[in-house]
């Protein structure tokens, strides 16, 4: 029992050894799985370093690639704007829009314009059985070119097609250095009358008032002009052939050698200020001076007579009647422009001595006229015209600008012209036209007109009267495109 009782501890006892050494040899295992996990890991570390900064030197490397890249296609860019600059300058300009066609080189020192100007009127008169004659008429027809040459010559030459002749109505060079001192030389209007000066496309109405009758038209000659002070004050001064006053035709020829001296200043003292209301004030005044002699044979010196709105003559002087003497004009003016409201008038005097025969006066006629107008929407009204603010175009509701206008307007011949110089029976001795009418701009090249005109006369009724004998009631139309 003592044996086997011994034998049994001793196998125990092995086993246990056994176990333990087992447990040994695992835990040695273990510990040499878990040193070779961290060998792995610390090389996996490695690995991942090194990749990162592969990829890092490789990314550098591309940034760099890439920036250089960019460099070079930004000077290439920097290279072909230099190039294009340079061709630019050298290159002439063209351009087509609303106000016109404009060739131009590249320096702008050589620059062609081309306007053009269309007025297709209609004339309806009333009190028959003495009236005008009805129907359309092509009022202005004109190709406009304009320019600059050598940066300082201004150019204008303007033929016009309207009406029943063909004639060149401008055609004259300016030099402009500087804003303060022009000069201009050639065939032009001569610078008197507000009205007259205003150009033809923005009138009010179709035709100019009766102011018009006493004022000169174009005519051949020069004169200095200028812009002071920023507009503040402008004047002109000249020296022209001498046109008797307007007939409705322009003049080409100084029938007695006589020279007329001519001159303008107009002030808008507000211009520059920051009063509001009163920045498009302005006044001034015209005149004119010359000495006619004409002959009962020849050119006489005088106008072919005074025109009505509708352009019947309602005053002419009798076969024989000629200037002889002095001629001179005076023509005090003004106007406001405030907003959508817009107000201009001028009175003028002419006086011209006149002989037929052995008899011999001095007539002095005067004339005055104050035009008004209101746009409807609200656009600014100006001596240059109406832009609407919103363009006629039925798809988005836009409609154009709208203007309200009215004129009154005054002649009286002097009465010494009755009756040897005139012949009471068929002239008038005055005339008083109201006119209403209602200007619709499409656009700033699109125009339509529709106006109303009443004028009535004082003498002029006798026997052989004709547009003196009632009083000419005309209706107006007019479709203008200028560009």
């Amino acid at each position: 029992m003592k044996l086997k009782w011994i034998l049994l501890t001793a196998f125990v006892s092995a086993q246990i050894g056994i176990a333990r050494a087992q447990d040994a040899a695992v835990s040695g295992m273990n510990s040499d799985i878990d040193a070779l996990k961290k060998e792995i890991q610390a090389l996996e570390q490695k690995v991942d370093a090194l990749e990162q900064q592969k990829t890092q030197q490789q990314s550098t490397t591309q940034v760099e690639d890439l920036d250089q890249h960019v460099r070079i296609l930004e000077r290439k860019r920097e290279i072909d704007e230099e190039n294009a600059a340079a061709t630019a300058k050298t290159q002439p300009k063209i351009s087509v829009g609303p106000d016109g066609v404009k060739l131009s080189s590249a320096d702008t020192n050589f620059v062609f314009n081309l306007h053009g100007l269309v007025q297709l009127d209609s004339r309806n008169f009333y009190n028959a059985p003495v009236k005008g004659v009805d129907g359309f008429i092509l009022r202005r027809a004109r190709p406009i070119f304009t320019g600059t040459v050598y940066h300082d010559f201004d150019f204008n030459l303007t033929p016009d097609f309207g009406g029943n002749t063909v004639q060149v109505l401008d055609a004259y060079a300016n030099y402009r250095n500087r804003p303060e001192f022009q000069v201009q030389a050639g065939k032009f209007k001569s610078p008197v009358s507000l009205e007259q000066l205003q150009s033809d496309p923005v009138t009010a109405f179709n035709e100019r008032s009766l102011v018009n009758d006493l004022v000169p038209n174009r005519d051949l000659g020069a004169d200095v002009h200028g812009d002071l002070f920023g507009g503040v004050a402008s004047y002109a001064a000249g020296i022209f052939n001498g046109a008797p006053d307007y007939s409705g035709t322009t003049t080409n020829s100084d029938y007695d050698n006589n020279k007329a001296f001519v001159g303008r200043v107009f002030f808008q003292p507000f211009k520059p200020t920051s009063i509001s209301f009163l920045q498009g004030f302005g006044f001034g005044i015209g005149g004119s001076y010359e000495a006619d002699h004409g002959s009962a044979t020849g050119a006489s010196g005088l106008t072919s007579g005074y025109t009505t709105d509708g352009q019947q003559k309602f005053f002419t002087y009798t076969n024989g009647v000629f200037a002889s003497g002095t001629h001179w004009r005076l023509d005090p003016q003004a106007n406001y422009y405030w907003g959508p409201l817009c107000v201009a008038g001028e009175y003028v005097i002419s006086d011209q001595q006149v002989a037929k025969g052995a008899a011999k006066t001095d007539l002095r006629n005067r004339a005055w006229d104050v035009t008004a107008g209101w746009v409807l929407t609200g656009e600014s009204a100006s001596y240059t015209g109406i832009t609407p603010a919103h363009p006629f175009d039925p798809r988005k509701g836009q409609w154009g600008a709208v203007q309200i206008v009215g004129r009154y307007a005054d002649l009286d011949v002097d009465n010494k012209a009755f009756p040897v110089f005139a012949n009471p029976n068929t002239a008038a001795s005055s005339a008083h036209a109201w006119s209403a009418g209602v200007n619709w701009f499409l656009n700033k090249n699109i125009r339509v007109n529709a106006s109303y005109s009443h004028t009535i006369f004082a003498g002029g009724n006798g026997t052989g009267a004709t547009v003196t004998k009632n009083p000419e009631d005309v209706f107006f139309t007019r479709v203008q495109l200028v560009f």
